[in-house]
């Protein structure tokens, strides 16, 4: 990039902006110096850099710069053995404490900004550094009367001689009081001295230090306190070879870790410039580009960043796939040479760093090199006219221009024979887009306005007029020439219908063509933005609809499902009201069951058909919700389907990938969608083959298990497949009806238990369960 095209385009104001933007004077020192990056991922980490930082003002956040200081100057004085003062040692101090600042503040951050955080992890805190300045100087740059041990016996000295001196003096302005001028202590040479009126001279004695202007009071050191301020100078001097000395120690210590300050110091430079690249952005209301080498440039109500945001006036741009080159065509004053330099001010900004006044998810390229032809640049001096000035400029931008260059003319072509200028720009044009640079050129040619339906990756655009207000609305109509609006300006300006249709009938029958085609075209693209705005509206409401509808049903089925809950919890109560009830009158039968003569296992096998007969509740949300999941749920091979496409079963062979199964339907192997398979089932496996039975499903396996009438040897097989059931099933708890009878089986049960490592404990059935005639086993 050259300084020149810089300058045209106004990039310097942009960074005085961003230099307005810095906390510290090495931000500011930093933002003067940036420049557009020609590189793509040094682009990329720049825009990077400068989103975090904008994440962090989302947030209302401020990184804290208080107290950083440029002390690179002291730095350089301290290395090659120079003395800091004590101010200077104090800015060194605070710049410490403001980078600590900033560190700790970036990292305890949560949010996602690596780039800022591994800065932050780069600065050194230099906790003792800082301590040791701080122990001997104070906020106000004073050494401290701790700094050492001698300066504070030196300062304790002077503060008795002082002490003694003025004594002495002030017994002089009580009893000597009409010999002085005014009853007062002063100083005078760094001593302290009476003001003596003239005629006393002899009668006080001492030294005189000074006069007044008229001469007639003498500022003296009466003999008495001579050699008691000539100890305080002592002292006086004492105090500064100490304070020498300290400051001295400081600036070797410094200068010792003066690579470490640097360091920190590059450190929060880059911090502070980064910030105000974020804060400039904020400022601009800009977003951040996605960037390309690819000559591609798309933004949706781009803003000039100069013209300010009740002056400016948005449009959309797009340049580089489709077609690499915009001639925009119409009047003076319409807006053209805007349009052009917020192109090419975005471009400079985004590869510098910045974001660009633009909706968000924009798009700008990084070019090598940037042209502008901008502005009349005629000079008197060097003799040159517009055209020449113009010409001059455009030969050495030809000069280099390639695939990699975006160039900006303004009115091509202009200051020399309309039909020459107008071949000429066409002509440059020509040679611009062979070398596949993108371009955009504004003309007030009218030859121009065909150009673009004659050429390939050419497109036309203008300016929108308001003929109604005769001003410009500024507004970029891509694909729609500019055309003359001067029948219609004069007609509104009160000119003769006569002298206008007169005028008309002398413009050629092709100018006619194509200044009809050109309205043509700008009520059709006027009609089509209408329409887009139109349904964009209904699109939002559309979506608007949507949510509330969404919302509802949401509301809907959480009152479904509370209303589902409150009927279990009322059916379950009836039923544990009931099942008590029933309890009660089988346990007052039972009582009266030996007058009855009733067999203790018919008493069991009716308390188990009361259980049967109880009720199974199922949510009915919980089922929706499993159709749901089924309908979604990941198939595995083995798995019976129905290929939805052919309405035909089949079996899932393998999964292909999250969405894709191979499936067989019949003789056929084939390839399926998710969304085309619907689950049927499982396929059933052979009983002997079947590993395990998914845990805690006890649809097949009850808590109870009847042996009686079972041979010996047959009731201990079922009754060893029937505890490893119950322990798939996730049982803790079972009972095994045997009956009383002889005796022997339920000995075998009870030996059973004591051998079987997966039960815990086994007794006979209690009142009410069966007594000796069942054995309740207790599952680990």
């Amino acid at each position: 990039m050259n300084e020149r095209v810089l300058h045209v385009l106004e990039f310097d104001k942009i960074v005085e902006q961003l230099k307005e933007q810095a906390e510290t004077s090495l931000g500011k020192e930093k933002a003067a110096h940036i420049f557009p990056e020609t590189d793509l991922d040094k682009v990329n980490r720049l825009q990077e850099e400068t989103d975090e930082a904008a994440q962090i003002l989302r947030l209302n956040k401020v990184i804290p710069f208080g107290g950083i200081r440029n002390i690179r100057e002291s730095l350089k004085r301290s290395v090659i053995g120079g003395v800091l003062s004590a101010s200077e040692c104090l800015d060194i101090a605070n710049t410490m404490y403001g980078g600590r600042r900033v560190k700790d503040f970036l990292e305890d951050l949560e949010e996602e900004i690596p780039i800022l955080k591994q800065f932050a992890e780069d600065i050194a805190p230099m906790r003792e550094m800082e301590q040791e300045i701080r122990r001997a100087i104070d906020e106000n740059g004073d050494v401290l009367d701790n700094a050492s041990s001698k300066l504070r016996s030196i300062r304790s000295q002077i503060r008795t001689f002082e002490a003694s001196v003025r004594e002495k003096l002030e017994g002089y302005t009580r009893s000597h009081a009409k010999m002085l001028s005014d009853a007062i202590v002063t100083i005078r040479n760094d001593r302290y001295v009476l003001p003596v009126k003239q005629e006393y001279r002899a009668q006080i004695g001492g030294i005189v230090h000074d006069q007044s202007s008229s001469g007639q009071t003498l500022f003296m050191e009466p003999r008495a306190v001579v050699d008691l301020n000539n100890k305080l100078q002592q002292a006086i001097l004492n105090e500064r070879q100490e304070i020498e000395r300290i400051l001295t120690e400081l600036s070797n210590q410094i200068a010792g870790v003066e690579p470490t300050i640097s360091s920190n110091l590059e450190l929060l430079a880059t911090i502070d410039f980064i910030a105000a690249r974020a804060k400039l952005a904020s400022k601009m209301k800009a977003s951040k580009p996605r960037m390309n080498d690819k000559g591609i440039i798309k933004m949706k109500q781009a803003r000039h960043p100069l013209i300010p945001d009740d002056e400016v006036v948005a449009n959309d741009i797009e340049i580089g796939e489709e077609y690499t080159a915009i001639v925009i065509t119409g009047p003076n004053t319409g807006g053209k040479t805007v349009t052009l330099k917020m192109v090419g001010l975005c471009t400079l900004m985004a590869q510098s760093g910045l974001q660009v006044p633009a909706f968000d998810d924009c798009e700008l390229a990084v070019f090598q090199t940037v042209f502008a032809d901008i502005g009349d640049e005629q000079s008197i001096e060097q003799n040159l006219s517009t055209f020449s000035s113009h010409m001059k400029n455009i030969v050495s931008i030809m000069e280099e221009v390639d695939d990699a260059s975006l160039v900006l003319f303004d009115e091509l072509g202009s200051g020399t024979d309309p039909s020459e200028g107008a071949a000429l720009a066409m002509a440059l044009l020509d040679e611009v887009i062979a070398r596949r640079a993108r371009v955009i050129a504004t003309t007030h040619y009218p030859e121009l306005k065909a150009y673009g339906y004659n050429r390939d990756h050419v497109i036309n655009a203008s300016v929108e007029f308001d003929v109604e207000s005769l001003k410009p609305t500024y507004r970029l109509l891509i694909g729609v020439p500019g055309r003359s609006n001067a029948f219609e300006i004069s007609r509104r300006l009160g000119l003769q219908a006569e002298l206008i249709d007169k005028a008309k009938s002398l413009v050629g029958i092709d100018s006619k063509s194509v200044e009809n085609m050109i309205a043509s075209l700008e009520k059709s693209q006027i009609a089509a933005e209408k329409q887009y705005e139109e349904a964009h509206e209904i699109l939002l409401e559309s979506e608007k609809m949507r949510d509330e509808i969404e919302k509802e049903w949401q509301t809907f089925e959480r009152k479904k499902e509370e209303l589902y809950r409150k009927a279990e919890e009322k059916a379950e109560k009836a039923l544990k009201q009931a099942r008590e009830e029933a309890e009660i009158i089988v346990e007052e039968i039972r009582n009266m069951k030996m007058n009855a003569g009733l067999k203790e296992h018919e008493w069991i096998e009716a308390r188990k058909m009361l259980e049967e007969a109880q009720p199974q509740l199922t949510s009915k949300s919980s089922s929706c919700k499993q159709e749901i999941s089924e309908e979604n749920r990941p198939l595995a091979p083995g798995d019976d389907i129905k290929l939805l496409t052919v309405n035909q079963q089949g079996v899932v062979l393998e999964q292909l990938n999250e969405q894709e199964y191979m499936v067989q339907v019949g003789i056929m192997k084939v390839k399926a969608k998710r969304k085309d398979l619907q689950y049927v089932g499982r396929q059933k496996q052979d009983p002997e083959r079947t590993v395990a039975t998914i845990r805690g499903s006890n649809a097949h396996v009850k808590t109870e298990l009847d042996l009686r009438g079972e041979r010996f040897e047959d009731a201990l097989h079922r009754l060893e497949k029937y505890v490893d059931d119950a322990l798939l099933a996730g049982y803790g708890k079972v009972t095994i009806i045997h009956g009383k009878g002889t005796g022997a089986l339920r000995s075998g049960v009870q030996d059973f238990a004591k051998q079987h490592p997966a039960i815990s404990s086994a007794r006979f059935g209690g009142s009410g369960e069966g007594g000796s005639g069942v054995t309740v086993l207790e599952l680990k």
